[in-house]
């Protein structure tokens, strides 16, 4: 595509500033408000600003001349294209890394000098340090005795399968390090910003445990090239006979290790650009010998050197304690033992007693090098795994062997095996060899165009080490004997480097090349994995971490350096390079497995951000490495790899809970997205099968002017229904329009969201503004949800003042939802009392839940229950359900066949039939449809206006009076007291007093007490044509359990005077408020100390002239019990006996 750009300048207007001037400011400068505080993520500006490199500078004069005045009003918020393409012009970074610091330390005290952009190219910058990284310790010291175990094929495919794992992850690592700048931090940057924090944080830290382990390999290679080739003398520790030699040598490696250790970490600490200036050198030994290795080959084919190997019949000796290969020798005319002789007999004399095998076989000298051109690489073709303790045998030699049985001396000057071997170990102790390859990609920073330099420099780099390993296998094979092979410390070849005697000019160049090589890769470790940790400190992902994120003054991680050095110090008392190997090979395999897995997500998800400038990768070729660093994991060590999956698991799950918020557009969420919009469109297929049925709750709440949630016992209530399972949506109302009350609204989501995360509600806040709150609840019940995952079940509180409301807007709304919900074809649940529902933290110790099961809606009453007691709180309440039977029922059967359908259901619970026999209506039962009626007529006439209002309550009191005074010639006061509210509403009063009018002509217009200011006349007076009747809640309970008997025979005489009001009543409310009635009285007496009441809640009237009654029988089937679910089923079954 083009990339040329047209700038064209326009006319100065005005005061415009100049050019000059203008240049002056940094461009930086108005993008401010883009990547300042208030972008969202990790806090780097730099991932969410489009300015690649933008610094708080002066802002200065935001908006000079009249040319683009029309998006002068925009200008805070969006930069001139101008602006943005002089920030990406612009664009310098420092060298970051090491450099970073060293310049730190030549700038301090003095001027700083300005820096100048980098200028390393591919070569310098990619290529060499990729090699310096990739070839070491294994390649000089272990590699001949893997070809000499493994034999020349199963080691060609060890390599195949290694090097093909690092192309395949070169090429993952190269799209994603082309997918932007990749600042300091490398992979660990890689795959934080891939796969997200969690991953991110895991599997940096694996990365920094391997480098921290590969520098313990490392500095224990040099120990064992100083103590066995270098200047065996050395040792501390000295073997007393051959069984003790193996002990020494680690506990020398371990003595050395630690000083060597100490050395280094002090060098690394006074200033890593010592380390950066012998970096060359060591990479010019490694060089060296490699070339020193290829020229030793050339060489042998013509002209082999001299190595010879001494062998006693098929058995290796090793060249030390003799000097010839023989066991006699001729000294003049007579017949002399060599030192060979005496290491095997008694004596030196011809009639000493010798080893049996000494004295059956003959000793024969061989060659140990025979070079390329000898034809050995026909009996170097095939494995040869050894067990511990054996001796290495040359094949196809002769040879008298012993009985079955006989003992082996380990003094003689045998080359024994060190240990077991078998492939999968040699994979894990070969895999750290072709380790490396991020060394390209860490320093981006550095390079002239670190697109272009680190797919090439790296891939190259991984085929020049492979095609170096892969042709080693076979030189070795076909140039060096194979027991010289299998001997791993060139004990046959008077203690030389075995690779060693291959190169030319001199095994020196070799020995010398590698010591330096791994000093040098040891300090490169020990220099670049306290930066990898304090990556990770400063991202702030791990808080224990949050100390080794600082350093000196100039950045140099001293903490981290510390814990780099303890924790290598843990690889070095292991002691054993072969046992440190498979360790960071666990660590590293597990880096490049998710490395893979980044770039195969981030191409199938195809993120609009995802734009590699590398294009020759393809998913696949992803999910295949991503699969084959699974299995060498496994192929390597199977303990190690549960071992280390174990840690990165931990390291996962402690981000996820106790780490740092972050979002980094990580490819993680984006699969999660993915992963729930494939879900959701499942979810459309149809409904769930009953067996999958639960309460996907939609709960509305009410929040005060503050914004804080009214009864945080719902969400209480919430998490001990669901208990983190299934969809929660917490909605919320709020009135005026949106454009005003959008703080407000986003007040209230944090504050709910607090709430919830206090609470362990587990789902996903709402708020609505609308005009009203009855528009705005149907909105939320209409809308909420997406797709298939919708909620099926409203939970709402008790509306606890309807009886106080002016506008008596409250009742109406709840109304209005219970009606909305029917239509749909949702489940209610409505609590009351919800203050004295119980919170989390609370515990009953005993009492039950009581279900009382008037009608089947679904099965809802039998769910509830038994999920609430999976929760805590209700853990130890046991479940009763009761069931109501009319005078034509069999209560026997139908206790028998309830226990039936619950053993049926696996639901535990004991079952109680209630008789409710037919009964005269009560006047309790009359007197309370009376209040309710005249309640309704108050209501209807709350309507009008306020003088209207006046003159009709004023017209119906006086018509009132004269009707009471014809029906109760006698001067009693009668007044009926309501209990009002419920037990914990702290904000109503205990009693309310409700003034009994009745008209004469119209029973059904009754009227009741005005709202404040509004007090009729003569309502402080004692009026003598008016006659009261008062109930307080402790009379009326005692009215229910006497019967319809008044307190005084006097009240009674009132009362039956008054009967022919009652026979006007609508027959209809009466039995209502009959069955609300014997329903109340027969619950109070069953379920007075029960935990927790659930019963079915009836539907509204279909005619809305009765809602004001509606409200009432609720009210009174309900009264004088403590907690109360109204549960109203949705119209579908929702728990089934069937599996």
């Amino acid at each position: 595509m083009s990339r040329r750009f047209t700038v064209t300048s326009l006319p100065p207007a005005g005061h415009a500033g100049t050019p000059d001037q203008e240049s002056h400011r940094h461009p930086a400068a108005d993008s401010r408000h883009l990547s300042g505080e208030d972008a969202k993520g990790d806090g780097n500006p730099k991932e969410s600003s489009p300015f690649i490199n933008s610094t708080d500078t002066e802002k200065g004069k935001e908006y000079d001349g009249k040319n683009m005045a029309l998006f002068e009003e925009e200008m805070d918020t969006s930069p001139m294209v101008s602006s943005l393409l002089s920030g990406l012009a612009n664009y310098t970074n420092l060298p970051q890394g090491s450099r970073e610091h060293e310049e730190a330390e030549n700038n301090e005290g003095g001027k700083k000098k300005p820096v100048q952009a980098p200028r390393m190219g591919t070569f310098m910058g990619v290529y060499l340090p990729c090699l310096q990284n990739i070839f070491g310790v294994i390649l000089f010291l272990r590699l001949t005795w893997v070809v000499g175990i493994a034999g020349i094929m199963e080691s060609f495919c060890m390599v195949l399968i290694c090097c093909s794992c690092t192309m395949l992850t070169a090429i993952s690592m190269s799209a994603i390090a082309t997918n932007g700048v990749v600042p300091a931090g490398g992979s660990y940057y890689m795959i934080s910003r891939s796969l997200g924090p969690e991953f991110g944080g895991a599997v940096g830290l694996c990365f920094y445990l391997g480098t921290t382990f590969a520098g313990a390999m490392y500095i224990l290679g040099t120990i064992e090239i100083l103590l066995a080739y270098l200047f065996p003398a050395m040792a501390i520790f000295k073997a007393e006979d051959a069984s003790g030699e193996a002990s020494a040598m680690l506990n020398n490696m371990r003595v050395y290790g630690t000083c060597v250790l100490t050395c280094m970490a002090t060098v690394v600490f006074v200033g890593v650009k010592y380390v950066n200036k012998f970096a060359l050198v060591f990479l010019g030994c490694v060089i060296l010998s490699i070339l020193a290795i290829y020229a030793g080959v050339i060489k042998s084919a013509f002209d082999p050197p001299y190595f010879p190997i001494c062998l006693l019949g098929n058995r290796t000796l090793s060249h030390h304690g003799f000097d010839v290969c023989a066991k006699l020798a001729w000294e003049g005319n007579e017949t002399v033992t060599t030192q060979l002789w005496g290491l095997f007999c008694s004596s030196r004399f011809l009639n000493a007693t010798c080893d049996e095998y000494f004295t059956q076989n003959n000793v024969t000298e061989i060659q140990g090098i025979p070079g390329a051109a000898s034809g050995l690489i026909k009996e170097n073709l095939w494995s040869s795994y050894l067990t511990k303790g054996v001796i290495v045998e040359k094949r196809g030699m002769p040879s008298v062997g012993l009985a079955d049985g006989a003992l082996i001396n380990m003094d003689h000057p045998y080359v024994f095996s060190d240990m077991t071997s078998y492939f999968t170990l040699l994979v894990g102790i070969y895999f750290p060899s072709v380790t490396g390859i991020m060394a390209g990609s860490n320093r981006s920073g550095d390079l002239r165009d670190a697109q272009k330099s680190i797919p090439t420099g790296t891939i190259l780099a991984i085929a020049t080490t492979s095609a170096v390993y892969i042709s080693s296998v076979v030189l070795f094979g076909a140039c060096i004997e194979g027991v010289v092979l299998r001997d791993k410390f060139g004990e046959a070849v008077s203690g030389n480097l075995v690779v060693g005697t291959l190169a030319w000019p001199s095994p020196w160049v070799i020995v010398i090349g590698s010591f330096f090589s791994t000093c040098g890769a040891g300090l490169q470790s020990l220099t670049g994995a306290p930066r990898l940790l304090q990556a990770i400190s400063r991202d702030g992902i791990v808080p224990f971490l949050q100390v080794f994120g600082h350093g000196k003054a100039n950045g140099e991680p001293t903490w981290a350096l510390l814990l780099t050095a303890c924790i290598c110090e843990i690889g070095i008392l292991i002691a054993s390079l072969d046992e440190v190997a498979p360790i960071l090979s666990m660590f590293f395999l597990m880096c490049y497995m998710f490395v893979n897995l980044a770039c195969a997500v981030q191409t199938l998800l195809r993120t609009p951000n995802w734009r590699p400038r590398f294009r020759y990768y393809h998913w696949t070729l992803s999910f295949l490495g991503m699969s084959l660093c699974l299995a060498l994991m496994f192929i390597c060590s199977w303990y190690y790899a549960l071992v280390a999956m174990l840690i990165a698991g931990l390291i996962y799950k402690y981000i996820e809970y106790r780490g740092a918020e972050k979002e980094w557009g990580d490819g993680i969420r984006g699969l999660s997205l993915s992963a729930a919009r494939y879900a959701l469109l499942r979810l459309e297929e149809g409904p769930p099968h009953t067996k999958n049925w639960r309460p996907q709750l939609l709960v509305l709440v009410r929040v005060d002017q503050d914004q804080n949630v009214v009864h945080p016992q719902l969400l209480s209530l919430t998490s001990q229904l669901k208990a983190g399972k299934g969809l929660t949506i917490v909605g919320s109302v709020l009135e005026g329009t949106f454009l005003d009350n959008h703080p407000q609204a986003q007040r209230a989501e944090e504050s709910i969201r607090r709430l919830m995360e206090a609470e362990k509600v587990k789902g996903f806040c709402q708020v609505v503004i609308s005009s009203n709150l009855r528009d705005g609840v149907s909105h939320l019940i209409q809308s909420g949800g997406l797709g298939g995952l919708q909620h099926n079940t409203v939970l709402v509180g008790w509306p606890r003042n309807w009886r106080q409301k002016e506008d008596h807007q409250t009742w109406r709304n709840f109304i209005e939802l219970v009606r909305e919900t029917t239509a749909g074809h949702l489940a209610l649940l409505v609590t009351k009392n919800v203050s004295m529902f119980p919170g989390n933290p609370e515990r009953f110790s005993e009492g039950s839940i009581d279900v009382w099961w008037i009608v089947h809606d679904g099965g809802m009453l039998m769910l509830l229950p038994f999920l609430l007691r999976h929760h805590k709180v209700w853990r130890k309440c046991k479940m009763r359900i009761f069931t109501v039977a009319q005078m034509d029922d069999n209560s026997i059967q139908m206790k028998k066949d309830l226990t039936t359908f619950l053993y049926h259901l696996r639901i535990t619970a004991e079952v109680e039939v209630v008789e409710m026999h037919e009964s005269d209506i009560s006047a309790y039962t009359y007197e309370k449809t009376l209040v309710m009626e005249q309640r309704s007529q108050i209501l209807k006439q709350m309507h009008l206006t306020k003088n209207e209002r006046e003159r009709e309550i004023q017209s119906i009191t006086d018509e009132s009076r004269g009707s009471i005074r014809r029906k109760n010639p006698a001067n009693t006061r009668l007044r009926l007291n309501v209990p009002e509210e419920t037990a914990g509403d702290s904000e109503e009063k205990p009693e309310e007093e409700v003034q009994l009018i009745h008209d004469q002509s119209a029973p059904s217009c009754p009227s009741s007490s005005p709202s404040p200011g509004e007090e009729p006349e003569g309502e402080g007076e004692a009026d003598p044509e008016k006659v009261h009747l008062t109930w307080t809640k402790d009379k009326s309970v005692a009215e229910k359990n006497k019967g319809p008997s008044p307190v005084s025979s006097e009240g009674i005489k009132d009362f039956f005077s008054m009967k022919p009001e009652w026979e006007n009543l609508n027959q209809s409310n009466v039995r209502r408020m009959h069955t609300a009635v014997r329903l109340n009285e027969v619950i109070v007496k069953k379920s007075r100390d029960a935990k927790l009441v659930l019963l079915n809640m009836p539907g509204p009237p279909r005619n809305r002239n009765g809602d004001e009654n509606y409200m009432e029988f609720l009210e009174v089937l309900t009264e004088h019990l403590d907690r109360v679910m109204l549960v109203r089923g949705g119209g579908r079954e929702v728990i089934t006996i069937y599996s």
